[in-house]
């Protein structure tokens, strides 16, 4: 192991220099024009894969190219397989105005990298092929086998990894997928996400008189839908911050008190995060800490409204029909499949005779869990604390990640979510940076982490 983590030190500069190689390059899956710079960066990932010693494929689907690599191995292995998953597809940078420098020209500043893509999610996924290269540079057996399953479509939906997984079942068999695109608190806080929030998406539209009327001339003889839907969505969450929907809560497994001690552990506060977000005082569902709310409890939120008049001025008028756009995050044990029912059936009760209502579900991902006190959990929070110096925590994240329910409904495995992203690395928005000191810590908790998940 010493020869493997004197080799990481040894060539930190070549290892940002090539970071930056793989990050001007622009590949923004959801923009047909950056088609080219699509298969450049797989073309590029696969070529690099092949330099330091792994197995590359390029695998056509009917969007983007998954890039595969896999380590040597002898035939007849009985080295345990592990699947590290990543992707090499970013986010549009818009709006331009705002970065402080171009966003796929890496500026190195502050301890920093700054590009698209540099936290989400190419640092991450290349640091584990960098620590994978100092096994194979050096001569030190790997402890496991690993296959590198890299895509190309993750910041659109992924709609080609789930028909890939299914079609290469039997090459990917393994005992676990390693993935860092997540976070932790601080750098005094290493982490791994035990469990994320599931999502449901549904749009409620309340439609009354055939035409906008005058608000004089009909106003309190015939219902208003805006009123009415505002009526309705009021009644979806009571005083103390609880969805009231009927059997909304009748699934939720109760957090352990392992759990509730973990989440104790996080860094920051209540005025904190209100000096963050610019909020007077936080509100959620009593009972409950700031950061179970936001990780480890169900939510309904209203994520638009759209009804009347919205130009300047006012126009005096009932509006003909309102809509509001919904979504409601899930936790273990809940599905979206039961959650859209108890959804529809409540609204459709609630819903006064005098207008009509339609129902539409959106999107939907369920929950993800794997248990916090497992062994392969264990070895990860060894290598963790190894690579980062502090003591790990154990996480609960209030986002969604669709891919890690694919590999246990497909694979039949839990997923290792080991995120090096800080809170202020700005995914997805304008100067997104990553850490020079996270990228160096994760190769060495990557190191580390084969010999745990060896040792198993």
């Amino acid at each position: 192991m010493q020869a493997v983590l004197d080799y990481l030190a040894r060539n930190q500069s070549r290892f940002v220099d090539e970071l930056c190689d793989y990050l001007r390059i622009p590949s923004i899956s959801a923009q047909p024009n950056h088609k080219r710079d699509m298969e450049a960066a797989a073309n590029w990932l696969a070529k690099h894969c092949r330099e330091i010693g792994l197995k590359p494929e390029i695998c056509r689907t009917d969007g983007h190219p998954i890039v595969l690599a896999r380590t040597p191995r002898k035939k007849g292995s009985r080295k345990p397989h592990y699947l590290v998953y990543g992707h090499y597809d970013v986010q549009p940078p818009d709006p331009l105005d705002k970065w402080t420098s171009p966003p796929f020209e890496p500026r190195i500043a502050n301890g920093n990298v700054y590009a698209r893509g540099s936290t989400d999610n190419k640092g991450q996924h290349f640091a584990h092929l960098k620590t994978i290269e100092a096994y194979l540079k050096t001569g030190t057996e790997l402890p496991c086998d690993v296959t590198f399953v890299v895509e190309g479509e993750e910041e659109m939906g992924s709609d080609n990894i789930v028909p890939f997984l299914r079609k290469r079942k039997s090459d990917l068999k393994s005992e676990g997928v390693v993935v860092s695109d997540t976070g932790m608190p601080s750098p005094r806080h290493p982490a791994l996400t035990y469990a994320l929030r599931g999502v449901l998406a549904v749009e409620v539209r309340i439609d009354g008189p055939n035409r906008d009327l005058h608000s004089g001339l009909f106003g309190g003889a015939v219902e208003n839908p805006a009123m009415a839907l505002s009526q309705m969505l009021a009644k979806c969450r009571d005083a103390r911050g609880r969805v009231a929907i009927s059997g909304f809560y009748d699934d939720v497994v109760k957090l352990t008190p392992l759990e509730r001690r973990e989440m104790k552990r996080m860094p920051g506060t209540d005025a904190e995060l209100c000096r963050l977000l610019g909020v007077k005082q936080l509100y959620g569902e009593s009972g409950y800490t700031m950061h179970e709310q936001r990780s480890a409890r169900p939510t309904c939120e209203i994520n638009g409204l759209t009804s009347g008049y919205q130009g300047a001025g006012s126009k005096t008028i009932v509006p003909s029909y309102a809509s509001a756009k919904l979504t409601f995050r899930l936790v273990p044990n809940q599905t979206p499949e039961k959650i859209v029912k108890l959804v529809r059936a409540y609204l459709k009760k609630i819903c006064p005779p005098t207008v009509r209502m339609t129902f539409e579900p959106g999107h939907a991902g369920a929950p993800y869990i794997v248990q916090p006190t497992s062994r392969q959990v264990g070895a990860a929070l060894n290598a963790l604390r190894s690579g980062f110096g502090h003591p790990p925590i154990l996480l609960r994240e209030g986002g969604s990640i669709p891919i890690v329910n694919d590999f246990k409904k497909i694979l039949g495995v839990d997923t290792l979510l080991l995120g090096l992203a800080l809170p202020d690395d700005n995914l997805h928005s304008p100067n997104e940076k990553f850490s020079l000191d996270q990228f160096r810590k994760g190769m060495m908790m990557a190191a580390h982490l084969w010999q745990e998940l060896g040792r198993l």
